[in-house]
């Protein structure tokens, strides 16, 4: 098979094969390198020694149709904050609780990175001091980075002799839009009835009149402004 055809989990795995015998020459050393367990990479070994390139591909183990499974919205925002910050599995949670209404448990979370064969940082990362490990992201210019994150709201119970809350929407719930600033770490919120592209206009003018410097780069979770 052409290199071009071969997908990118065969190509990741001849990779880690090749590290070791034309690199390295030791296995942990390579498996260290590339975040991966050991018997993750004797297994491909053995499927390449005894199936070449074919023995690479993913195989699904999975049922056709499973009600219980995670949303595929839901893994790409592990897979992003995973790569991109290096989250835990408690903090992914917590993080997915508290910006977007995703109620996961840490287990779970834990089971769906291993699963990705994420359940480990690579060398590069794990291994530096945890000031160091996190410093990189932070942006030393204010404005720099803004990022918007938007979570849902239940209103409060109404206390006796007040009236209750009218429900907003079909969901009768609010929703809290929220801007942090990575060099300066300044929150800004505020609560709308609505989630669309008006309120979401309405919100970005309210944090570029609030904030008390120019903002050069604003980054939701799908997208870069």
């Amino acid at each position: 098979m052409s290199e071009p055809v071969m997908d990118r989990e065969v190509r990741r795995c001849l990779a880690v094969l090749r590290h070791v015998e034309e690199v390295t020459g030791n296995v942990a050393m390579t498996c260290r390198y590339f975040g991966i367990s050991r018997p993750t990479y004797y297994t491909w070994l053995r499927r390449y020694e005894t199936e070449g390139v074919d023995g690479l591909r993913e195989r699904s183990r999975r049922p056709r149709t499973s009600p219980t499974a995670t949303r595929a919205e839901v893994i790409e925002k592990i897979i992003h904050l995973r790569q991109h910050y290096h989250f835990g599995p408690d903090k992914i949670r917590v993080y997915l609780e508290r910006y977007h209404d995703i109620k996961l448990s840490k287990s779970g979370v834990w089971r769906i990175l291993k699963r990705l064969d994420m359940g480990r940082l690579p060398a590069s990362q794990r291994y530096e001091r945890h000031d160091r490990r996190w410093k990189r992201y932070e942006k030393q210019r204010p404005g720099h980075h803004v990022q918007i994150d938007v979570k849902f709201v239940e209103p409060l119970p109404a206390k006796p002799g007040t009236p209750a809350v009218k429900p907003v929407g079909r969901r009768g719930k609010f929703y809290q839009f929220t801007a942090i600033d990575d060099c300066t770490r300044l929150w800004i919120l505020k609560i709308y009835p609505r989630n669309n592209q008006k309120t979401a206009i309405q919100f970005l003018d309210y944090v570029l009149s609030q904030l008390p410097f120019a903002v050069e780069t604003i980054q939701t979770d799908i997208q870069t402004w």
